[in-house]
Parts: C-alpha cells; sequence; structure tokens
C-alpha cells in the first residue's frame, strides 16, 4: 500500500484490502519509512506533530498479539487532548477501536544523546496518567508487527489526565523507576473494574520504556529527535479493550499513600473531586490522597468532599483518576 492510501483509510477508518506485510521483504524497517512518509503527508496538509506514542511495551501481551517487540508512531494535534482528570473523546473514523490505560511523560528539553535515566529524568517537565485509543486497520486485530508500524503505530487518540510538575513525586530517576514500577493501575468501565496492571510490565517502569524509546528513535533513519514539549505515552499497564460511544472508563492510579473510598456525584458532571452524600445519587471510587474537605454539594446542597492532592506519605506520589465518556463528536480535524 502507498503511503497516500494508508492516510486514506486512516481517514475515512476501513479496513485495509491486505496487509502491508503481505508484500516480499516488508520488514520494520520498511514500515518505519512508510509511516514517516504518511508523517510528512500530514505534515503537509496542516497537522501538526505533538510528540509520540510507544506501544508493544507491555510483556505480557506479546502473546496475545504475536508482537515480541515496541513500536512507535507519532501523536499528532488534532489526536491530542488534554483534561483536568475528566475528558470526552470522539471514536468517529476509527476502525476497531480499543483502550489502553497509560502513564504519559511531557519533556522540558530535548535529553542529551546518549542520555541515561538521571539524564532523561532531568529531561521531564510533567508525568501525567492517560488513555490511549488504539486502532487496527486489519479484521480482529490480525497482524505482522510491521503491519503496526505502518499502521501509524495503531494510534488513534490520546486523552492527557492533570499534569502533575515530575520532581513534585521523585526527586531523581531511581526513585521514580521504583515508584513507577511498584504501582498498581485497575481500569473500570462504568462501575465494574475489568482489569488491573503493574508498572513493571512496562519495560519494568515507564520511565524505562521511554529510555528504551529515546534509542530506538535516534537509530532510525530520518526520523526525528525528541523535542521540548513534546507528549511520549509509554504504553498500555493492561491489554487493550474493545470500546464503543456511549461507555464510561476510569483508569485510577493510585498514591504511595494509600487510596480511600468515597461516593462521588451522579450529578454536576461526576467529577472525582465531588461527592454527595445523599442515598441513591452516587457510586463508590477509589481516591487517591492525603486529605479530605469538606463543602456545599452545588445540585443537593449537601456535604461534599473535595480532595487534597499532597501526595503521598513523603509529601509526593503521582495519583489521580482519569475518566473518559466516549462520544461522537469530533475530536479535531482528520
Amino acid at each position: 500500500m502507498t503511503p497516500q492510501a494508508l492516510l486514506t483509510h486512516l481517514d475515512q477508518g476501513q479496513l485495509w484490502p491486505h496487509p502491508p506485510s503481505a508484500a516480499p521483504g516488508f520488514d520494520t524497517g520498511q514500515a518505519y519509512q512508510q509511516a514517516l512518509s504518511v508523517r510528512a503527508l500530514r505534515e503537509q496538509r496542516g497537522e501538526q506533530p505533538r510528540g509520540f506514542k510507544i506501544g508493544f511495551t507491555n510483556r505480557t501481551i506479546w502473546p496475545l498479539y504475536q508482537v515480541f517487540a515496541p513500536i512507535w508512531g507519532t501523536v499528532w494535534d488534532t489526536t491530542l487532548q488534554v483534561c483536568e482528570g475528566q475528558g470526552r473523546l470522539s471514536l468517529d473514523a476509527t476502525c476497531q477501536p480499543r483502550l489502553e490505560p497509560e502513564v504519559v511523560f511531557g519533556l522540558a528539553r530535548t535529553p542529551p544523546k546518549g542520555a541515561d535515566l538521571a539524564a532523561l529524568f532531568d529531561s521531564i517537565d510533567w508525568i501525567a496518567p492517560g488513555f490511549e485509543v488504539v486502532q487496527s486497520h486489519l479484521p480482529d486485530w490480525k497482524f505482522q508487527a510491521s503491519d503496526t508500524i505502518a499502521d501509524s503505530g495503531l494510534h488513534a487518540r490520546l486523552l492527557v489526565g492533570r499534569r502533575v510538575p515530575l520532581r513534585a513525586i521523585a526527586a531523581s530517576a531511581n526513585e521514580l523507576d521504583t515508584l513507577l514500577a511498584n504501582m498498581t493501575m485497575r481500569l473500570r468501565q462504568d462501575q465494574t473494574e475489568v482489569a488491573s496492571g503493574s508498572g513493571r510490565h512496562v519495560l519494568d517502569s515507564p520511565l524505562r520504556a521511554l529510555h528504551y524509546f529515546m534509542q530506538e528513535l535516534r537509530a532510525c533513519p530520518g526520523a526525528p529527535d525528541l523535542a521540548p514539549g513534546d507528549v511520549i505515552t509509554t504504553g498500555t499497564w493492561t491489554d487493550a479493550f474493545p470500546i464503543a460511544s456511549g461507555q464510561h472508563w476510569t483508569a485510577d492510579f493510585p498514591a504511595p499513600g494509600g487510596e480511600r473510598e468515597v461516593a462521588l456525584c451522579r450529578h454536576g458532571g461526576g467529577r472525582a473531586t465531588e461527592a454527595c452524600e445523599k442515598a441513591g445519587t452516587s457510586y463508590t471510587a477509589r481516591v487517591p490522597g492525603a486529605g479530605l474537605a469538606s463543602k456545599p454539594c452545588p445540585v443537593h446542597g449537601g456535604r461534599v468532599l473535595e480532595e487534597k492532592r499532597s501526595g503521598g506519605e513523603n509529601g509526593r506520589g503521582f495519583s489521580g483518576l482519569l475518566k473518559s465518556f466516549f462520544g461522537s463528536e469530533p475530536a479535531g480535524r482528520r
């Protein structure tokens, strides 16, 4: 398939007639060149790169998809959305979309050549929970690794939650590496927990996944380097789950200081910072944080619990609920 054909199918959300890997000699190196050609076409029509996604960093899902090494693709201004803990994403023009809970980094500067984990840590500005919507243009998600690369790294959308300055949660690369590796995330659809995943599954930790990607990106002929302001999502903590319009999903990344059960208000947008105590109007969810304060409920006039985000036991801690509703409104120009 030509780069223009790949882009047309991407725009229209249509299955490919045949896999690119069916062509003799189509390997991962050729696939990245195809992907970079599609990237150039998107830039020519006015889309702006905003960073990168790293895929297949979770070793536990490699046998499920028969892909046994990470891949990467571009994140665009038309696919990226930032929120403060709750967002809405369109699934329009996606193809067999699935959802992945991930940790996202924002760069302050380009990491130096040969950067180790400490130098990479010094190059990061912020960290956030994220939802990546991934897609496949081959039926039933059956593909070769080279197909996934040519398919824009399977990237469709990226929702980034509340961004936290990196040094507010860790003073060093080692501290961050350990914190993320030992963290367990819970994924829920509506009120039902459907999966949990460990940061250790993501190439031992999301920071190490970012380091691996930095090296791979710089080894790819014609690929751009990391740049200040780049957003990089580091790969799923669980399997990728099929999604549809009308669904609500929540990713719970707990603080090291623990988490507590509160009732989240169904009214006023159901934000994670509000909890209505009146019977029949709330549901239970875990809210990480170090303390709770009360204020009036804007809907019911009852007492509301509001999270104080002061981190874990040591005053630090990456935590947060990322909630998303999937609808049909346009998420951006395609």
